[in-house]
């Protein structure tokens, strides 16, 4: 292979607390400059202290990192593996310290968002830019990948999870079980500006839940919902939330729901705790039987989409970056892409 434009690689990805004392200085982190008082995060931080006050988030990506160096290794990518998060440790600018100091000058950066928004995509890059400005002049150029929420390597592993989840229903309530795809939420004004022609983010989920469906349940009718909503009331987000969907599917008498988290890469606290936990909940009291879809995690399917994405950099396709879908992609966002919109308080 002949010498690349990078000399590093990063992982990127959003951070969660590991200690119980951990946890509301992580809430702090989320939701520095938007006012939020400590009465509300006090609030959000019980879900974490229902599990110990640990986010698998970490972990998780612990484990990522080794399956991509692994990866790397067998496959004559000869980047050195760095992990940095937007709101917990390792921090971003100390992971751009090290790198720094370690000789390493340009890097090539996947963060762990499949879509694209303002806080899926552009808040990332946000980050890397005040991360690369603490750091100071000899900070490496740091470049994000592409989006990959149509990419083979996240559809299918999606999609084998959604069958599992379906064969684990009880025989008799499989072939009327609703299949509901959920991501998070976000204010409305937010999903509007979430692209270079608005509406990117839905848009985008739209597209992945009919792929997932369609390889895996085809046929079948589905929904996309929305899942850890935050904020007042008065705003409006991204409706229907899953617990008033599941009400709604109860009262038309569907009796078992496979339910996949098409939004998320890992199973992190908003799966674990707005689905396993809250919505789990939710359907027991309705008589509805939920079986919820695993996500790709460090799947070989994915950690190889991830080599592939940066093999893009390295040598471009000739031809548009694979995907199963037909929207648009491109390799890097326009400067205006996914512009903040004016948000509420949340966290």
């Amino acid at each position: 292979m002949t010498a690349p434009p990078y000399d590093g690689f990063l992982l990127l990805s959003f951070g969660g607390p590991e200690r119980p004392q951990d946890v509301m200085p992580f809430l702090r982190n989320v939701t520095r400059g938007r006012g939020v008082p400590d009465e509300r995060l006090a609030e959000v931080a019980e879900h974490y202290l229902h599990f110990g006050g640990v986010s698998p988030i970490n972990e998780q990506c612990r484990r990522l990192s080794a399956a991509i160096r692994a990866d790397f290794a067998a496959n004559d990518v000869d980047l050195p593996v760095y992990w940095g998060n937007r709101n917990w440790h390792p921090m971003l600018a100390d992971t751009v310290a090290q790198m720094r100091d370690d000789g390493v000058r340009r890097v090539v950066a996947f963060a762990t968002s499949a879509y694209g928004g303002y806080s899926s995509c552009r808040q990332y890059r946000e980050n890397i830019a005040a991360a690369r400005d603490t750091v100071g002049p000899d900070a490496p150029q740091i470049d994000k990948l592409r989006h990959f929420a149509d990419h083979p390597g996240f559809v299918e592993p999606h999609a084998d999870a959604v069958r599992a989840a379906f064969a684990r229903l009880d025989p008799e309530r499989q072939a009327a079980a609703r299949l509901v795809f959920t991501a998070h939420s976000i204010p409305t004004a937010m999903a509007a500006t979430a692209g270079p022609d608005g509406g990117r983010y839905e848009a985008q989920l739209a597209e992945t839940a009919a792929l997932v469906a369609g390889l895996s349940a085809p046929g079948r009718p589905y929904d996309l919902v929305w899942q850890s909503r935050s904020g007042p009331p008065s705003i409006p987000w991204l409706a229907p939330d899953i617990n008033d969907h599941l009400e709604a599917l109860a009262r038309s008498g569907v009796d078992a729901v496979v339910v996949s988290p098409i939004g998320f890469v890992s199973d992190h606290l908003e799966v674990v705790w707005d689905l396993d936990t809250e919505a789990a909940e939710t359907a027991a009291r309705l008589g509805v039987q939920l079986a919820r879809a695993a996500t790709p995690g460090a799947d070989p399917r994915f950690v190889a989409m991830i080599r592939e994405l940066v093999k893009e950099r390295l040598v471009p396709p000739a031809a548009e970056p694979a995907g199963l879908g037909r929207l648009p992609r491109w390799d890097t966002c326009p400067v205006d892409c996914c512009a903040p919109a004016r948000r509420p308080a949340s966290a």
